[in-house]
C-alpha cells in the first residue's frame, strides 16, 4: 500500500529530475546552481548548525546521546538505502537569522523508497519527495522538492528555489541511513532525516 501511494505521488508530478536510473546518472548535471553551491558548503553548514543546536539543553542533549547520527564525518559504504518501506523523521539543527530554535525534533513519519532510487516521505505537513543519485562510495545525493501542507502532489525540481532541496545521503549504522540538507530555505542551517527500515 505505502509503495502504491509512492508510486501515485511520483507519476502525479515526478520532479524535474528524470533520467531513466538517478543511481547511475550526474547529479552535478541535474542539480540547480544553488544547489550544487549549498552541497559544497555542507561542512560549513553543518559545523553552524551544530553550534546553535549545543547551546541549547535540548539540543546538547540530543547531540550527546545520539552523535552518531550528528557526526558529519560518520559515513560508512553502500550509502543508498534498498527499495522499500520506511520510517523517517526529521531534526532541524541550528537557526537562520534571529528567528527560531536551535534544535527541533519531529515525530517519525512513513517514507517510501523506490527500486529507481525514488524517495517519498508519505506523510507530515513537510514531505519530502525526489530521489537518490549515487556519488562515492560512502556518499549518494538527493535531489528534490518540498510538498506543504494539503498539497496533492509535488512541484517539479527546479521550478520553485524556495521549494527545491538538495542533500548528503549516508548510511550511517546497519540499517541506518541519514539524509543532511545544507542551508534549507527555512527555519534552519540543517535538517537531518533519519532513515530506518518500517
Amino acid at each position: 500500500m505505502i509503495a502504491s501511494l509512492a508510486l501515485l505521488a511520483l507519476s502525479a508530478s515526478a520532479p524535474a529530475v528524470v533520467v531513466a536510473d538517478a543511481r547511475d546518472a550526474d547529479w552535478r548535471r541535474a542539480a540547480t546552481p544553488a544547489d550544487r553551491a549549498r552541497l559544497r558548503g555542507w561542512r560549513s553548514a553543518w559545523m553552524a548548525a551544530l553550534a546553535d543546536a549545543r547551546a541549547t539543553g535540548d539540543g546538547a542533549a540530543a547531540i550527546a546521546r545520539d552523535g552518531g547520527l550528528f557526526d558529519p564525518d560518520r559515513s560508512l559504504e553502500q550509502p543508498l538505502p534498498p527499495s522499500g518501506d520506511y520510517r523517517c523523521r526529521t531534526v532541524k539543527l541550528g537557526r537562520r537569522g534571529a528567528v527560531g530554535l536551535g534544535y527541533v525534533a519531529y515525530p517519525w513519519f512513513r517514507c517510501w523508497v523506490g527500486e529507481r532510487g525514488e524517495f517519498v516521505r508519505l506523510d507530515g505537513s513537510q514531505r519530502q519527495v525526489g530521489r537518490f543519485f549515487a556519488d562515492t562510495d560512502a556518499r549518494a545525493v538527493f535531489l528534490g522538492t518540498l510538498a506543504l501542507g494539503d498539497e496533492r502532489s509535488p512541484i517539479a525540481y527546479a521550478r520553485d528555489p524556495q521549494r527545491d532541496l538538495a542533500g548528503v545521503v549516508e548510511r550511517i549504522g546497519e540499517r541506518r541511513w541519514r539524509i543532511a540538507f545544507p542551508f534549507p530555505a527555512f527555519e534552519s542551517k540543517l535538517d537531518v532525516i533519519e532513515v530506518v527500515p518500517g
